[in-house]
């Protein structure tokens, strides 16, 4: 690889700067830990009051070492670091990992010292993870660039699992854990501060390895959108999945009170709408994290979401049913005809999905066999989960089970099969060795299923299609507070529905735009400094004669003028009634990370009570898009209910996409913006109001 990352985690030529003699201080921990794992690359303790370190020939200085050094340990006190970073790059070091703390994580005066250290690796050839971080190791190498008790940890072999986290002490906490869970993890990187390399740099290093298939990731925040955007992107692309532990809060900015959107726009909005856009696991906990990336590390992902579950107790079936349905996998019948030979085979096991074939399996194991083969023969199942208790791990049946499952694997080699038994601890070796990935409890198998095919299908998607163009006369966002008929004109240049209306300066004007819709009108006042109108009496429904259209006039002016005096008042806007539909709303705000981000859910209780909406980052394709549309938990509002059309979700969708995409080419002019209601039609979609709220450029 020509990656930049190479040297680091692939190093030939290690120094340690604060290089000790006792293999129990930091400084001495790599070298004591790189000895006892064989590392066969040379290894340089840097201490200018000792000869040797730990049996190994010292120097005074970095700079005293006459051969290439591919990556420097630093391991001094915060006063001397930076120092110690200027002579890295003099002496021509290619890689550092910074293990001192004591800088932004700390007070000002360690911040400052940080960015000055930010500057000299910035402005060098020199890459670096730190400062205040555990370092990083490559176990295969036997590199070892941490002080953390990492080779103490090592209980699985070296496998295709690299680790990259914010958080030295939790990623040690992961690796123990995935350890633990038999995850074969190889690569392990902890970014600490951030001064150079972050944990999306790292992801993008490990899409391009080879010997890398999973990645797991832990971070608190993103300094760059465009660098984790890409990492996820190359991950993607190379058919790696990446489970990621996001915590901590986004602070998506100061949210005008005027936007509905961006009250709506939780801690979290925005990485959960960068996770789904890149098809990114997101973990909610450390158990759940190497949960996903053991059925990972088997690299074997179903085509489909159709499940086929076989237990030998009915009520744990009832139980990986529940959790299919929990986490939307399919779990389809039995075809009739293979209903009816199971039972002729099975006659005391329920056949219909889940198979229950019962402890009879014991007796007459044969008859599982059979049960089993005809399930993938005759049945269109994605994958299978086989539930066995404590059978398959049984000194009595144990040597059963593994015969009978592994002719089933030899007989067939691209079925996903996963086994959920007890007592994994002494049994599982046997199992993996089959391509069988085994679990003790259900539910976490039917999860890590789910989460197979999630992966499945983004990698059979590939890249998502590309935003359409903006249209060439796109109006651009105003640099000032506008009502909702600018906004809406605006809305309307760049390819969003709006009802058809004008804008009335006198009740001459206004009865004159009743007559043209020829129709019942909404009579509202324009105002940019009036934003919430329902709330000052400044709609008019229904309205659909000339005395009522020109007291309408007059009335929403009065209103207006007693609710908020002094108010600008462009005039009254008249417009078309809206076609009956299902009311949504769509929205934008701008996160300081990922800039733009579009909202969709469903309008009236289902934003206002429960919050029921989903988030993208822009600009996106109408592929993306529907994806966001089938999120919401009611969405089969769309699909119509009590003898309602459905709704006419393609022209939605393609609206979202032109939000998208006009809110990103105006990123840098808007705060947020509104449309509420966007009602969608069985026949068209409309915007019914707009509002954009410019960015505040003052501050």
């Amino acid at each position: 690889m020509a990656h930049g990352l190479e040297p680091l985690l692939h190093p030939k030529t290690v120094a340690i700067i604060g290089a000790s003699d006792a293999p129990e201080r930091i400084g001495g921990r790599p070298i004591s830990y790189m000895k006892s794992a064989g590392y066969s690359g040379k290894i340089f303790p840097v201490n200018p009051k000792r000869e040797t370190v730990q049996g190994i020939p010292a120097y005074a200085s970095i700079k005293d070492i006459s051969e290439s050094v591919d990556t420097a340990i630093v391991s001094v006190p915060a006063k001397i670091a930076v120092q110690s970073i200027q002579d890295c790059i003099d002496a021509g070091v290619k890689s550092a990992v910074i293990f001192t703390a004591g800088f932004a994580e700390m007070d000002e005066d360690g911040a400052a010292a940080q960015r000055e250290m930010e500057e000299i690796i910035r402005a060098s050839d020199m890459r670096a993870v730190g400062p205040n971080c555990l370092g990083v190791f490559n176990v295969k190498d036997g590199w070892y660039g941490t002080f953390a008790n990492a080779p103490g940890m090592v209980e699985v072999p070296p496998g295709p699992v690299g680790i990259v986290t914010q958080s030295g002490a939790y990623g040690s906490h992961v690796f123990g854990a995935a350890q633990a869970r038999r995850v074969g993890a190889n690569y392990w990187v902890t970014t600490g501060n951030e001064c150079d390399v972050d944990v999306a740099e790292v992801i993008e290093y490990y899409a391009q390895a080879q010997d890398v298939k999973v990645i797991l990731a832990y971070a608190e925040g993103m300094k760059s959108a465009d660098r984790i955007c890409r990492a996820l992107e190359m991950a993607r692309d190379a058919g790696k999945p990446v489970i990621f532990q996001k915590v901590g809060k986004s602070d998506i900015g100061a949210l005008a009170a005027a936007s509905h959107t961006a009250s709506l726009a939780g801690s979290d909005a925005v990485y959960d709408a960068l996770f789904k856009q890149y098809g990114v696991y997101r973990a909610e906990s450390t158990e759940e994290m190497v949960n996903i990336a053991y059925a990972c590390q088997f690299d074997r992902y179903p085509e489909g979401r159709k499940i086929s579950l076989q237990t030998i107790s009915g009520g744990v079936g009832v139980q990986m049913a529940d959790a299919a349905d929990k986490y939307d996998l399919d779990v389809e019948p039995m075809p009739e005809g293979t209903q009816k030979k199971l039972k002729e085979l099975l006659p005391f096991a329920a056949v219909r999905n889940p198979v229950d074939f019962t402890a009879q399996a014991l007796n007459e194991p044969h008859l599982m066999e059979e049960n089993l083969i005809l399930t993938v023969e005759e049945a269109d199942y994605d994958a299978f989960i086989i539930y066995m208790a404590g059978v398959a791990g049984s000194s009595f049946t144990r040597q059963g089970v593994l015969d009978l499952l592994t002719r089933l694997r030899k007989k067939y080699p691209d079925q996903i099969w996963f086994l959920s038994t007890t007592r994994v601890d002494d049994t599982v070796g046997d199992y993996e060795e089959i391509g069988m990935p085994c679990y003790s409890d259900p539910d976490v198998t039917v999860q890590s299923m789910a989460a197979l095919m999630g992966f499945g299908e983004t990698f059979r998607r590939g890249r998502p299609d590309a935003p359409p163009m903006l249209p060439a006369g796109a109006l651009p966002a105003p640099d000032t507070a506008v009502g909702e008929f600018e906004a809406k004109q605006i809305l309307a240049s760049a390819g969003i529905p709006v009802t058809r209306e004008s804008l009335a300066t006198d009740p001459e004007q206004a009865v004159a735009a009743w007559q043209e819709i020829a129709g019942p009108v909404v009579m509202k006042i324009a105002s940019p400094d009036i934003l919430h109108k329902t709330e000052i009496g400044g709609v008019l429904l229904n309205v659909d004669d000339e005395a009522s259209v020109a007291d309408g006039y007059a009335t929403l002016l009065e209103r207006a003028e007693s609710a908020k005096p002094g108010a600008r008042i462009d005039g009254v806007i008249v417009a078309e009634m809206a076609q009956a539909g299902v009311e949504t709303v769509m929205g934008v705000v701008i996160d300081p990370v990922f800039g733009p981000a579009v909202m969709f859910g469903l309008g009236g209780v289902f934003v206002e009570v429960l919050k029921d909406v989903t988030f993208r980052l822009a600009p996106f394709g109408i592929d993306e898009a529907h994806r966001m549309i089938d999120e919401i938990q009611g969405r089969a509002m769309l699909d119509g209910v009590r003898g309602a059309p459905p709704a006419d979700i393609d022209a939605l969708a393609e609206a979202l996409s032109r939000l998208s995409v006009f809110a990103h080419a105006n990123k840098d002019k808007i705060e947020s913006i509104d449309v509420n209601p966007f009602i969608v039609t069985p026949t068209g979609a409309v915007a019914v109001d707009g509002l954009i709220v410019p960015a505040d450029h003052s501050q």
